[in-house]
C-alpha cells in the first residue's frame, strides 16, 4: 500500500507534468473527474484505494504503448492495475466517462483515449478467442482423419469455411490451411 508522504510527493512532483509522452491530472481536471468515479467515498461495495494514481497509471501506460508488467512501481502494483482497468472497460466506465465530460474538452480527450485503447484490448480479446476456436476446429479435423472430411455434421462445415471477412480479419492464414485440409485431395 503506498504510503501519504508517497503520494504527497507524488502529487507536488507530477500533476500536470509530462513525463516521456504521459501527461498526469491536474488538479482542476482530477476535481470534474473524481465524482464521475466508481469506487469512491460513499459508494456501495469496496472503494477504490487512489483513484487519481490510477487514472495516471493507466494515462502512463496508454502513452508509453508498453506492457502491463513495465507500470512503474510508484504506480503500485501492476496486475492490480491491470485488473482493475480490465473490469472498468468491460464494465463501460471509460465511454461512460467519455460521455458524461462535455463540459471538459481535454479532460474528455484524455478519456477518449483510454476508452479507445480499452476497445482495442477488447478487440484483441475477441480475435485471440476466434483463433482459439478455429484451432480447436482444425486439431478436431487431424485427430479426426480424412474419410468425412473430419465434419460432425453442417454446422462444423459451415463454421469451418465460413467466407465472412468480418470474422476473419487476421486470421485468413489459419481458414486458408484449415480450407486445404478439408477439401478433397485433387491430385
Amino acid at each position: 500500500m503506498l504510503n501519504t508522504t508517497f503520494q504527497q510527493r507524488y502529487v507536488e512532483n507530477h500533476i500536470g507534468q509530462p513525463v516521456g509522452s504521459a501527461v498526469f491530472l491536474k488538479d482542476e481536471q482530477w476535481e470534474k473527474l473524481e465524482p464521475l468515479l466508481v469506487g469512491k467515498e460513499g459508494d456501495c461495495g469496496t472503494n477504490g484505494r487512489n483513484n487519481r494514481l490510477f487514472i495516471d497509471a493507466v494515462l502512463w501506460l496508454v502513452a508509453e504503448q508498453c506492457a502491463w508488467h513495465k507500470i512503474p512501481a510508484s504506480f503500485g502494483k501492476w496486475n492490480t492495475t491491470y485488473m482493475r482497468f480490465k473490469r472498468w472497460n468491460e464494465s463501460g466506465v471509460w465511454r461512460r466517462l467519455v460521455e458524461d465530460l462535455d463540459d471538459a474538452p481535454e479532460l474528455q480527450a484524455l478519456m477518449q483515449t483510454i476508452a479507445a485503447y480499452g476497445d482495442k484490448k477488447i478487440g484483441q480479446l475477441i480475435r485471440r478467442a476466434d483463433r482459439k476456436d478455429q484451432r480447436e476446429i482444425y486439431n478436431g479435423l487431424r485427430r479426426r482423419g480424412e474419410g468425412d472430411h473430419g465434419f460432425k455434421n453442417e454446422e462444423d462445415k459451415s463454421i469451418l469455411l465460413n467466407d465472412d471477412a468480418s470474422k476473419r480479419d487476421e486470421d485468413e492464414s489459419t481458414l486458408h490451411w484449415v480450407n486445404l485440409v478439408s477439401t478433397p485431395s485433387r491430385f
